[in-house]
């Protein structure tokens, strides 16, 4: 189990510009992520700014759940509280496939504490599939740019920085915008998956 602080910029980049930061800076890893979401019919959690999700990985897999922070250190970039409980593989597959979670962790103690009425309503809505790579940026900041897919065939291309200090993570992004000539606007900033998973979702 994990309970952090995540302060990050998010950017959706066109493809072109997506491959050129892969090319520019210094690779690190790679890896895929399914993620599958959950909420209830109507959408209570997001409504309250909250994102709950299990991921699987090649060899491992996770449930989390992002609240919002109550003692926000900054207004600028996309900042959460994020709670983390570690999945075997094989239980993990087994929830995804029952549409099921996981309650006997921090995040199902949340959940009972914080939402017990929502909890027979939660279901899973919607899932996205993100080939992704970590980067060495600007000030060794650390880049990630997704590749992601929807289940109703979407795909975009995303850059994260994150950073518990708002100034590298101003540093990083004024440096790339400069040298990639990338202006993003409101709609390519700050811009939640789950949000995006819940417009490109299909009946499941």
């Amino acid at each position: 189990m994990s309970k952090n602080q995540e302060i990050e910029a998010k950017y959706l980049l066109p493809p072109d510009l997506y491959q050129q930061l892969l090319k520019t800076y210094p690779l690190k890893r790679s890896f895929e992520q399914a993620n599958y979401y959950y909420d209830t019919p109507d959408f209570s959690l997001r409504k309250q700014h909250c994102g709950l999700r299990i991921r699987l990985f090649s060899d491992r897999a996770e449930e989390t759940l992002k609240t919002p922070d109550p003692r926000p250190r900054q207004s600028t970039y996309h900042e959460v509280i994020e709670i983390n409980d570690e999945l075997d593989l094989g239980q993990a597959q087994q929830l995804v496939q029952q549409a099921g979670l996981f309650m006997e962790g921090q995040v199902g103690h949340y959940l009972q504490q914080n939402f017990a009425n929502l909890l027979p309503q939660l279901k899973q809505f919607s899932w996205s599939k993100t080939q992704r790579h970590l980067l060495t940026g600007p000030g060794d900041c650390e880049l990630t740019l997704d590749k992601t897919v929807y289940p109703d065939g979407s795909t975009d291309y995303e850059l994260e920085i994150e950073n518990h200090q708002p100034a590298a993570i101003q540093q990083a992004s004024q440096e790339i915008q400069a040298k990639f000539n990338f202006h993003p606007d409101a709609n390519q900033c700050n811009q939640n998956k789950v949000d995006r998973a819940t417009q490109h979702r299909v009946s499941i």
